[in-house]
């Protein structure tokens, strides 16, 4: 995506994370969805989806990041930044070759989330992932 990701209007929660922290992620996670009236099910895709973006961060994109998260009508909305840089615009859209090793956390994330919107430049890299606050 070329342009950034528009700012949120919504209040919104935020969690900076690192090796050390990263266990808090999770719990971040699920008390936001709790309150936005997620299902436990989709409580647990998202933090599974978060989870893995987050500990992304810490393994390739400078050891840390920061999860934002808020509420519109419809959705809750998770953002996880960090310092990172995509060079497939198309991570996570394709499925990995079956004898690779990795490359399937950003699938995975998109197949647990409703919406995954990706904006990366030299400067870092933001996932956005959106969940229906009603059921699917």
């Amino acid at each position: 995506m070329i342009w950034p990701l528009p700012t949120p209007a919504e209040p919104v929660a935020v969690l900076r994370y690192d090796l050390d922290t990263l266990p808090r992620v999770r719990r971040f996670v699920a008390d936001q969805a709790v309150a936005a009236g997620l299902a436990g099910d989709r409580v647990a895709d998202l933090q599974i989806a978060v989870t893995e973006l987050a500990t992304n961060s810490v393994a390739h994109a400078g050891g840390a990041g920061t999860v934002q998260a808020w509420c519109t009508d419809r959705h809750l909305v998770c953002e996880v930044h960090d310092d990172g840089w995509l060079a497939d615009p198309l991570a996570g859209r394709l499925a990995p070759a079956h004898d690779g090793i990795g490359g399937r956390g950003l699938v995975i994330v998109h197949a647990l989330c409703d919406l995954v919107l990706v904006h990366t430049t030299a400067a870092g890299t933001t996932v956005r992932l959106h969940m229906l606050r009603e059921a699917p």
